[in-house]
């Protein structure tokens, strides 16, 4: 077994939160600088960053998987993980089918822009992606998991749009691979407050908005190598894979 060193939440620019400097090629370079073996890209509501930041990855030794974190009805964030060009163009669309489309206010809350690896912008996202999706976090759970994908709450334990925050109660039989919590809190702190995500492998990310963020919180995954099956088998603790703290 292996143990890789992984952050698997990380917006770029194209998240309305998301500072300028955070382009995929500046992410990819940071992330080898902090020694990160695995990152995922999880913009608010879409997944146009995903794909060049795998290919920019790959050229310095990282897997990049494809993610997203969406916005629930509830507006509970949640983190979403895909393995496959197929799938992530397929989830593509299930969001553009499920968003409100409100008109972003650039002058509040910024440009969403997907740039190419010279950092040109070659697309602007008109309509904001803060908004609610159409899908409850059941809903969104079954989506993901149609399309074969991974479905983790976002900092299930945060005062704002953590699953907590927003629902006051954990669900019954959501169906979840992992729970993330916050990187200013700890697992066991984290048990103890909410004894039911004791059933849950639990790990922490750095939510970077900004480059100095990345890898500021992550987790070591103990597994044969980089792919999602094994990740899979880590984030539910079978087959001797496990995720550990950050080594």
């Amino acid at each position: 077994m292996n143990a890789y060193r992984a952050d698997l939440h990380i917006h770029t620019v194209l998240s309305p939160c998301g500072d300028l400097e955070m382009s995929p090629g500046n992410i990819v370079t940071k992330a080898a600088e902090k020694g990160l073996d695995i990152i995922a890209i999880c913009d608010h509501n879409h997944t146009g960053h995903t794909r060049l930041t795998r290919e920019l990855g790959a050229r310095k030794g990282i897997w990049v998987l494809y993610g997203a974190e969406i916005n629930t009805r509830e507006e509970v964030r949640c983190l979403t993980f895909f393995d496959t060009d197929e799938q992530v163009m397929k989830f593509q669309k299930e969001l553009e089918g499920n968003l409100k489309k409100i008109p972003n206010d650039t002058k509040v809350l910024g440009h969403q822009v997907i740039v190419d690896e010279e950092e040109q912008i070659v697309q602007e996202i008109e309509h904001s992606l803060y908004p609610a999706l159409n899908w409850s976090i059941e809903e969104a759970a079954e989506v993901v998991h149609k399309l074969g994908g991974l479905f983790v709450p976002a900092h299930v334990d945060r005062f704002m749009n953590g699953l907590y925050a927003q629902l006051g109660m954990f669900p019954d039989g959501l169906e979840a691979d992992a729970m993330e919590i916050s990187r200013h809190s700890s697992v066991p702190a984290a048990e103890m407050e909410y004894p039911e995500l004791g059933a849950f492998t639990l790990i922490q990310n750095s939510d970077a908005h900004y480059i100095e963020d990345i890898g500021r919180a992550g987790n070591s995954y103990l597994m044969e190598s980089r792919n999602f099956k094994e990740l899979s088998l880590a984030l539910r603790g079978e087959q001797g894979r496990s995720v550990l703290e950050l080594q």
